[in-house]
């Protein structure tokens, strides 16, 4: 019992402390990115409102945790309200840089909750679950690396409020990593069938 334990012991004790000496949790930026076969101008057409996402073969979206499915655009340019819908709700993105076709900026100002908790009731709101994880913007990156192929990069910036932060930002960027992939994969197979098709 002891060895079982102690990592646990060694955890709480840690982000106590933690969270005794500072109250302002850390700004986090996660990136991940993919390779696309395809001209920006397609990959930016893909990503500013993407089609709806085939269901996840991903075990992780197996478990409760929320993933994306499809994302729609009300307006042009900075200004322009996005919305990425996921299984728990809608992320509500206002636009604040717009350069066709090279970055598309967001703030987050509206969050759904980060997963759905296994429960014999229907409609359950898990207080725990509200504030702990919050995202405050994201970014798409779109860069060429030569005629018809460009590197796009989905990054998020976020906060929480779950210490130690070293400890549970490990297990938040995996997350991130996989919501990512699943987005950007979505868009890059959407991007090199345009580049095909034309």
């Amino acid at each position: 019992p002891k060895v079982l334990f102690s990592p646990l012991l060694v955890v709480l004790a840690f982000g106590t402390i933690e969270k005794v000496n500072d109250q302002s949790p850390p700004l986090i930026a996660v990136s991940t990115e993919v390779i696309i076969n395809s001209s920006r101008q397609n990959v930016w057409n893909e990503l500013v409102a993407f089609s709806t996402i085939d269901e996840p073969v991903d075990p992780l979206f197996k478990v409760g945790i929320a993933y994306p499915t499809h994302a729609e655009i009300t307006g042009v340019g900075v200004g322009a309200i996005r919305r990425c819908n996921f299984t728990t709700g809608t992320f509500v993105e206002p636009i604040t840089k717009w350069d066709e076709p090279n970055i598309l900026e967001f703030s987050v100002i509206d969050q759904p909750p980060p997963m759905v908790e296994w429960s014999i009731y229907d409609d359950m709101h898990m207080e725990h679950l509200d504030g702990y994880f919050k995202s405050v913007k994201g970014q798409f990156l779109i860069s060429e690396l030569s005629k018809g192929k460009v590197k796009l990069t989905g990054t998020t910036w976020y906060k929480h409020e779950i210490w130690p932060v070293a400890y549970w930002t490990v297990w938040s960027d995996f997350i991130l990593h996989r919501i990512h992939l699943r987005v950007l994969n979505h868009i890059k197979g959407k991007a090199e069938d345009s580049q095909d098709s034309k």
